[in-house]
């Protein structure tokens, strides 16, 4: 860009902002304002006069609103050459302008807490989900107050600040009702949360959160779907900020989940895609590629990747198990364009509030590619996660015992598609989700749209940027110094660069000269047009066979590929033997970026998939709880059902007593103990696949009674046997052939006397929640 040009385009965004003191913005909060008043000793020499907010913003800042979807990738929206319909991304893309090389961490977490605060992710703790949080900087599941976030810094010049959707950045135990509850989105800066703190929630019994309390979604509302709540949430703050405070500009992070698994949405949203995927996931691509070339989503010449051998093609499913594949792809299309659709419906309500025309939106069109997390196709998503190995008939018969293929997409299943859905999802790229070796994981579309200052134009912005660069593009546009100190803490630099250059000229020379990607040991390092990357021993899309593969790891020995960046759009050209020199360089370089930015141990992400007993979880060993005990996430429950316990209970009931005695989990997979018409039953729903249960003989009489679960388990995964007891006569035992290593849910909880959102058991789905109709006095689990 030459200088007149350059001139032109700060001037165009920079904001008439009133002339700051010296150092003015680099200490928050600022200092309270004094008063204009006079004091005197007697009150009628006295005068009172209010002083004028201080101006630290200009007249016309804007609002800004972020949306991020969620698992999806680069080549599923029509606006990027994709098949599924997303009406509001195209007509933000009409209207505003579209990002082509734009990034993110490849996982959940990493992503959402760089956005937030434009710091590399291991910088600021968070080089792997929340839940898989271990005992190294860079992967505490911890954003530190060394990192402000855009709304901590914009809610101190003025703005009103919300969140809606998924959070995933609060330590796994610490979202139960005591917290601590400082690292929860109001924490971080957000006056206002409504949706879920972990990873993923059910859409149809979604474990909600309102600020600082857990709340239940409406029982049995036929037409409640999550991302359609969180869109009315969203739309009722704005009225409400219309109301109390239209003079003050807003940020709103709108992060719905959707369409992370399971992909839950209503039968008619899937069934306009029937027939559309019916040729597989193989010639998607194709068409795909084709359509991206002739919209000039990727450049002339750019080529399309080959699959991985490790990765089934379409022909080799067998032709009994494509209905399955088909409507699993079916269902997350609809999912898409039902989530899409409830972005529109934000965008509407600021265009009836006569919001939209200063309101800068960016759509990030996903936290990572898509996910190969559903293996070769899962009724119940965590299966993989917990690297439990079964098979696609398994899965099949499994699903005919609960409504047959119509059970997909609703509360009885947690369905995630084929991985090879995914790897067509990041057309033209190679890899998915997981991976920070390549864009198939680490690409994602953007659209930014702001009418007053942004014209819409065409051309494509293909600069290398990366969710880092949101928060520093604020700042630039807002004229805010982005603080040496917050709440009396030193903060450390931002990782990021501004990339509002790009808003006037698509065509700019690229600021961004390096960008750090690591995620479970794949990793690269992009510098100057050039990108250096290693897959790392972890398959996405194989997580059984990935743990020999880290056991036998040595990240030193990893082949690394090289890319030159300028040539070759989809990695599809591995210059590792041609330019070794440049390969070198990138190599050392990766290694003192890695360093800096507490990314060593190099694939500490892994750690838990080796050392499962090392899972973030409480220091407790003993638990007493009462009936009234709700929503104890099971991160921080005792491991009933996946260790050795003692469970002792001591209820008083009437008779033909019924209701669940406690349960963790859901439908997906989870253990309860529950009463049916006086009858004690145990039952182990081993993610739907399989599931082990007991029942008595005869109802108990009314009366008190002791109740003894004594499980034995012998390792994390492994067989184990139950012991059932009342009144100290043993009642009967249950075997268990397998269990659950990890979790049995992301955000399902303990419940004791009931079983809250998605039930385990499908005897009394129709019950739910299945209150407990007698007393228990105490429940206590001891860990053996």
């Amino acid at each position: 860009m030459n200088r007149p040009l350059l001139a032109a385009v700060v001037i165009l965004f920079s904001c008439n902002c009133q002339a700051q003191a010296p150092n003015e913005g680099s200490v928050l909060p600022f200092a309270p304002t004094p008063m204009d008043s006079v004091t005197k000793p007697r009150l009628q020499d006295s005068t009172m006069k209010w002083p004028d907010d201080p101006k630290r913003l200009p007249d016309d800042a804007p609002n800004i609103l972020i949306v991020m979807l969620d698992d999806v990738g680069y080549g599923v929206s029509e606006a990027f050459g994709g098949e599924v319909k997303t009406p509001t991304f195209e007509k933000l893309a009409k209207e505003g302008i579209r990002y082509n090389a734009f990034h993110t961490c490849s996982i959940c977490s990493p992503t959402r807490a760089s956005l937030l605060t434009g710091r590399n992710h291991t910088r600021i703790g968070s080089g792997t989900i929340a839940e898989r949080a271990v005992a190294f900087d860079g992967y505490t599941g911890i954003i530190p107050k060394t990192a402000a976030t855009i709304a901590e810094v914009l809610k101190q010049y003025g703005y009103h600040t919300s969140a809606f959707g998924k959070w995933h950045n609060t330590p796994a135990v610490e979202i139960t009702a005591m917290g601590p509850k400082d690292r929860w989105p109001n924490g971080y800066g957000f006056e206002h949360f409504y949706g879920f703190l972990g990873g993923e929630t059910s859409q149809w019994e979604p474990r909600l959160v309102r600020n600082y309390d857990a709340i239940e979604p409406p029982e049995s509302d036929p037409k409640y779907h999550l991302t359609v709540d969180m869109a009315d949430q969203a739309i009722g703050w704005l009225d409400n900020h219309q109301a109390f405070a239209p003079d003050k500009p807003f940020m709103m992070y709108w992060a719905p989940g959707g369409v992370h698994g399971p992909h839950h949405i209503f039968p008619e949203w899937a069934d306009k895609y029937k027939g559309k995927f019916d040729d597989g996931w193989d010639e998607y691509r194709k068409r795909v590629y084709a359509r991206q070339l002739e919209m000039g989503v990727i450049p002339p010449g750019t080529k399309l990747t080959e699959r991985d051998e490790t990765l089934e093609a379409w022909v080799d499913i067998p032709e009994n198990q494509r209905e399955f594949q088909i409507r699993l792809m079916e269902l997350f299309a609809g999912f898409l364009e039902h989530t899409d659709t409830q972005v529109g419906r934000v965008i509407e309500a600021l265009e009836q509030r006569g919001l939209r025309e200063n309101t800068l939106v960016f759509y990030i069109f996903g936290d990572n590619g898509s996910s190969s997390e559903g293996q070769r196709g899962s009724i119940s998503e965590l299966l993989a996660q917990n690297n439990i190995t079964n098979t696609i008939d398994q899965q099949i018969t499994a699903l005919e015992k609960i409504g047959g293929i119509d059970a997909l997409g609703s509360s009885k299943t947690d369905n995630m598609y084929h991985a090879g859905w995914a790897w067509a999802g990041g057309t033209p790229f190679k890899g998915t989700k997981l991976l920070g070796a390549y864009f198939g994981g680490t690409r994602n579309p953007m659209v930014v749209s702001w009418p007053k200052k942004i014209k819409p134009d065409s051309t494509m912005r293909n600069q290398f940027h990366h969710v880092v660069d949101i928060a520093p593009t604020i700042y630039e546009l807002l004229d805010i110094k982005h603080p040496d100190v917050v709440n009396g803490i030193d903060q450390i630099p931002i990782d990021g660069v501004s990339l509002a250059y790009t808003f006037a000229d698509g065509d700019a020379k690229p600021q961004k000269q390096t960008q750090f990607f690591d995620n479970n040991g794949s990793r690269a390092i992009y510098l100057d047009g050039w990108l250096a990357c290693a897959f790392g021993p972890f398959i996405p899309w194989n997580t059984p066979a990935s743990v020999k593969r880290i056991e036998n790891w040595d990240s030193g020995s990893d082949q690394w590929e090289l890319y030159d960046l300028s040539e070759d759009f989809s990695q599809a050209n591995d210059l590792a033997n041609v330019y070794t020199d440049k390969l070198a360089e990138l190599k050392k370089q990766f290694l003192q970026l890695a360093q800096d930015n507490k990314g060593f141990p190099i694939g500490a992400g892994n750690w838990l998939r080796l050392h499962p007993e090392d899972r973030v979880k409480t220091k407790y060993t003993n638990w007493t709880f009462g009936q009234s005990t709700r929503r104890m996430p099971e991160f921080a429950a005792p491991g009933v059902g996946r260790q050795s316990t003692d469970v002792k209970i001591d209820i008083e009931i009437g008779d033909e007593a019924s209701g669940v005695l406690y349960a963790v989990g859901g439908s997906g997979g989870g253990l309860t103990v529950f009463m049916d018409a006086g009858h004690l039953i145990y039952e182990y729903n081993m993610m739907i696949i399989e599931n082990y249960s007991f029942k008595s003989a005869e109802p108990l009489p009314a009366g008190n009674h002791v109740i003894d679960i004594s499980t034995r388990i012998d390792g994390p995964g492994e067989p184990g046997v139950v012991m059932i007891s009342v009144d100290g006569t043993e009642m009967g035992s249950v075997s268990l052939a397998r269990t659950v290593p990890a979790a049995f849910s992301a955000t399902e909880s303990f419940d004791v006397g009931i079983d809250l959102g998605s039930p385990v058991s499908s005897a009394y789905d129709e019950r739910r929640p299945f209150e407990f109709d007698g007393t228990i006095r105490t429940l206590q689990v001891e860990l053996k």
